[in-house]
């Protein structure tokens, strides 16, 4: 595991201020040993989520099966769904979605091989991303992925009521590798995939995924 380089300026300013607080603490509390003890265990275990919030995982097998849809992100699966896909398609589809809790990583990778046929940013509100509304009117980021027999894939990057920034590296053209890292979203969000309606979901409601290695459906 290592801390992911876009936490590196966060993570020192949640530090700084977690000293200045925790020395305000000890002045102005230093009566109170409890409440002193109390605000200190908080303002630590703060800076160490922040840590962690950051961290890559190093040790991940990555699944790469033919026809394989990989899990793009760590989270739950709270949508499965068929439902219209109005941004790019314009025609139904099967949603998965994966919630990412704020214990979660944050890093997003990359479900299928081919490359990068579609992307779009789009800025938005600050829903809870455990809310399917958040897929429409969140900040949010979608790419599609097509593979080398045509088969395309959508999915999008989506903020949640804490997040801060949507992170990308991947453009149109980019070629895509299962399991390599496209991007990140800074605290609570989610993830949709909009797959072929034959498309055979290899979830259920409520399962716990992990990306680079679950496998959320496999394409005919």
């Amino acid at each position: 595991m290592y801390i992911h380089k876009k936490g590196y300026g966060i993570i020192f300013t949640v530090i700084l201020l977690a000293v200045f607080a925790i020395l305000l603490i000890n002045w102005l509390c230093s009566p109170f040993l409890w409440l002193n003890l109390l605000l200190t265990a908080v303002f630590t275990g703060f800076v160490i989520w922040t840590v962690l919030f950051f961290r890559v995982p190093t040790k991940r097998i990555v699944t790469k099966e033919d026809n394989a849809v990989v899990s793009a992100a760590d989270g739950t699966v709270v949508v499965i769904e068929e439902t219209d896909e109005n941004e790019y398609f314009h025609d139904k589809r099967i949603q998965v979605s994966v919630f990412m809790s704020a214990y979660d990583v944050h890093v997003n990778w990359f479900p299928m091989d081919g490359v990068v046929t579609y992307h779009r940013y789009h800025p938005g509100k600050k829903m809870f991303a455990i809310n399917p509304k958040s897929s429409e009117f969140n900040e949010r980021n979608t790419f599609v992925v097509k593979d080398d027999k045509g088969r395309e894939v959508l999915f999008r990057q989506i903020a949640g009521v804490m997040a801060r920034r949507i992170v990308w590296h991947a453009k149109v053209g980019t070629v895509a590798e299962v399991g390599k890292e496209f991007g990140m979203i800074r605290f609570g969000s989610r993830v949709d995939f909009f797959l072929p309606l034959d498309a055979e979901i290899n979830v259920k409601l409520y399962d716990v995924v992990r990306g680079q290695m679950s496998v959320l459906a496999y394409l005919k």
